[in-house]
């Protein structure tokens, strides 16, 4: 998923996201202002994996693929207590992040040409964006409100596959998180 406002996605550009449904009451509002990818059509989540394959080469055996090696995970709990921050981002941090880190890190071993986030980050930091490409103001003020309002308790069930028509990303499909709880834990 680029970084930058609508329209600056590419056609055919998949993500691979475990929304967190729970979350919108708390930062829907907030994202919609300043994350911009919200306004494209994202909800609130957590990356497994972005940039993902681009949907031409995702064929029925790539598929196929995708839904067993998330389906090895189990289903898990997750607790946003904190906010976080980038450089450019804030962010709600989720306990455990081990969960979301062994999703990325599966799915990128059986499709290393798919790094997370591109190759450009030497570590998986999951996390849920609030805010942006904002001023610090912007985060100081959002993370005041937010922490009042925390934690937040939220399953996580499937993955789901988001694809780009050049300006919005779409839902395309979600894998079911079924297995016995690889990944779990803190």
């Amino acid at each position: 998923m680029s970084d930058g406002a609508s329209g600056q996605y590419r056609a055919g550009e998949t993500a691979l996201l475990a929304v967190v449904e729970e979350a919108e009451p708390l930062v829907g509002h907030w994202r919609r202002r300043f994350d911009a990818v919200a306004a494209a059509g994202v909800p609130a989540h957590v990356t497994v994996l972005v940039p993902f394959l681009d949907i031409d080469r995702l064929d029925a055996a790539a598929m196929n693929d995708l839904r067993a090696l998330i389906g090895e995970h189990g289903p898990f709990t997750v607790r946003f207590d904190g906010c976080g921050r980038f450089p450019d981002a804030l962010y709600l941090a989720p306990t455990p992040g081990r969960p979301f880190r062994a999703l990325t890190e599966a799915v990128a071993a059986r499709w290393p040409e798919a790094p997370p986030y591109g190759g450009r980050f030497a570590e998986i930091v999951p996390h849920l964006t609030v805010a942006h490409g904002q001023e610090e103001h912007v985060y100081d003020e959002v993370e005041a409100v937010l922490t009042t309002r925390l934690p937040l308790t939220a399953s996580v069930a499937s993955v789901a596959l988001f694809v780009c028509d050049g300006d919005r990303w779409h839902r395309r499909d979600a894998f079911p998180l079924v297995g016995a709880g690889v990944g779990g834990g803190a």
